[in-house]
This record gives structure tokens, sequence and C-alpha cells, in this order.
């Protein structure tokens, strides 16, 4: 299986796509303490892979509640009281088994601990591996908006292993793919043909389908990320469909949509956003749409006010002054960001997305 390079200005590291990949972690391991941060439910699935890979080497967990709506700062505090107790000092490593909220969680609690130990990252959903595992992004929500604090800590190495998603509810399964095709709409048409053609394939969970759309994610972000760390150019394509996503999940308390459901949501307002600014051919958002229904559904949107998560708009991490930046698709495989926007056109993309779910 590939291996794929990142490299930043902070730190050049691996991301391993590799079935069994976790029993790599030996090599990766530095003489400090290990605190492993989990989930209880991925610690019963999945504790023995990770116990059996560190052998001997003894280490403390970290158990973390799950969920978005406890996504919090106070969370982190809890947990780096814990390190502290059981004797954490700067040597120390800490090891993120888990999905999206594990990596982001973990990966904060690593950058801002003793000002910053290193962190592996060991994700274990679909969604972890192809996006928020890779690239060093880390934080916690408010309740004003999604990772409104948080820090960018890479990675001592990332470690994806497909064999683990075999005990991901399909539910969180496809919540993974709505970033796998965000992937492709961004950066690569081939990536998209391919989930096109073989949706059902991929929705049964072939190995081999996934392994291969799992490495090509991975390796369209490590390019990605290299090129741009901290977001200041190209990485913001990244961010396909989360704005609008973003202001969802807000909107919701976090409790009503997955993350990747909500950046299935927002790719689809994306998508009439720019249709609406004839930046996009009709075929092509007609594709991406039809898309999204082939490997929904989401649960629904009703009772919940465009009015309402336009506001939310102006609270992402993305706005500046005042300028909400949106990525936009100008043809599959291409995005760009605009800021020049109507605010009637922005409540009417939210409108058709929000009727297309009810």
């Amino acid at each position: 299986m590939p291996t794929f390079e990142v490299a930043t200005p902070q730190r050049t590291y691996s991301a391993v796509v590799e079935r069994g990949g976790i029993s790599r972690l030996p090599e990766f391991l530095s003489s400090g303490k290990l605190f492993v941060v989990t989930t209880q439910d991925v610690l019963d699935l999945h504790g023995a892979r990770l116990r059996s890979a560190l052998g001997d080497r003894e280490f403390e967990i970290l158990i973390f509640a799950g969920l978005e709506e406890n996504k919090r700062i106070s969370h982190v505090e809890r947990m780096a009281e814990q390190m502290v107790e059981r004797g954490a000092d700067r040597s120390s490593l800490v090891i993120a088994f888990g999905g999206g909220i594990v990596t982001d969680l973990a990966g904060f609690l690593a950058a801002i601990f003793m000002r910053g130990i290193p962190v592996i990252q060991i994700p274990t959903t679909l969604l972890a591996q192809v996006d928020a595992a890779v690239g060093g992004k880390t934080g916690a929500n408010l309740v004003a908006g999604k990772n409104l604090i948080g820090a960018f800590h890479q990675p001592l190495v990332v470690l994806i292993d497909p064999a683990v998603l075999s005990t991901l509810p399909e539910r969180e399964y496809r919540a993974g793919l709505y970033e796998i095709i965000k992937t492709g709409v961004i950066a690569s048409e081939p990536m998209f043909c391919l989930l096109e053609e073989n949706a059902r394939d991929i929705l049964a969970q072939d190995a081999a389908m996934v392994d291969h759309i799992i490495a090509e994610s991975v390796r369209i972000k490590a390019e990605v990320v290299s090129s741009d760390e901290r977001e200041s150019g190209l990485r913001r394509i990244l961010n396909f469909g989360h704005t609008f996503g973003h202001a969802l999940e807000a909107e919701t308390q976090y409790t009503r949509f997955l993350h990747g459901e909500a950046v299935s949501w927002g790719m689809r307002a994306a998508t009439y956003l720019a249709r609406s600014l004839n930046i996009l051919k009709v075929d092509d958002s007609e594709a991406i749409l039809t898309m999204l229904d082939v490997y929904g559904p989401i649960p629904s949107v009703k009772e919940i006010a465009p009015e309402s998560l336009r506001a939310r708009l102006v609270k992402d991490k993305k706005t500046i002054q005042n300028r909400v930046h949106f990525v936009l698709p100008v043809k599959i495989g291409e995005v760009v960001v605009r800021a020049d926007i109507e605010e009637a056109l922005v409540t009417r993309a939210i409108e058709n997305a929000l009727a297309d779910c009810q």
C-alpha cells in the first residue's frame, strides 16, 4: 500500500495507507510516556490492534466522550489535567486513536500541552482517514461556530488502516464518502468519474475500491497541504462545502448531522450558488447534485430557517472583515474562491439546498 509525504515548514511526515498498518506504530515512537486519546467504542472495537502493536510498551488511556457537541475546550482541559496527574512531561507523546473529532481534539491537546508535544494520528473512520487526520489542523468548537479555536500541529505520522472500517456503521461510512466526493469536485475529475461509475461497489465497501479511493484522496490532500500548510492560498479549496456545512452544524447545535453529512449539504448549496453566478455549467452542476443523491441520504433539514444559516456564515473562521469566502466549483475538478457575492444569491442557494433535503 502507498505512503505519501506531507512536507510542511513545521515538519515532513508520512501518511501511510496500509491494511494492518497500525502494527507499524512502534517505528515512530519516542522514549517518552504515551497517552492514547480515544473513545470507549473505538477502544472496544480496535483496542486489541493497538495493544498488539504496542506490545510491552506501557501507555495511558484518556477516554473522550465523543460526539460533536463535546468537541469543546473544557474536554481538552480535562484531558490535560489527567496527563499531568499521570506524569506527562515534554517528552510525552499523544496518540490520537479515533474518528475526526478525536483526531482534531487530541491534536489540539498535543499542540498546547506544555506548549507542544508530538502526536501520532491513527484515524478509525473514513472521514478521518481521508481528511481530518492529514494536514495538521486541530481544534475545538465554540457555541458560535465550528473549529473557531485551534492550532496547526503536524503529526509525526498518520497511520491509515482501511481494515478498521469493517466495523464502521453505514451512516459513518457514507459521511466519509462525502469528503471523497469533495476531493473529486475540487481537484480530480478522474476521481469523480470513478465515484460515478463504481457507486455500487463503493457503497458495498469493496476492499480494493475502498483502498484506492482512500489512497487517492490522501495523495491529493498531501499535495495540497505540502504547498500551503496554513491555508493562505491553495489549501482553501479543501473547504468546498464547509462554509455552508459548518453553519448547518452550528445552527443544529452539532446534534443532528455528522460532519460529512453537513459538508454534503454544504456542497449542494455551493453548487447552486455557483450555478446562479453562471460560473458552473448546468451539466456539471447536475452531475454534482446527482452524485450527492446517489451517496445520500442525509438527515432532514426541515424547520431550519435560511436566514439563520446565512447569519451564521459571517461567524465562519474563513470570514475576513465580514466578507464570507465561498469555495465554488467552476467545473468538475476545479474550484475558485469568491467573496464578492450578493446576499440574495447566497440566501437563494441555501433555500434551494434546503428544499432538496426536506
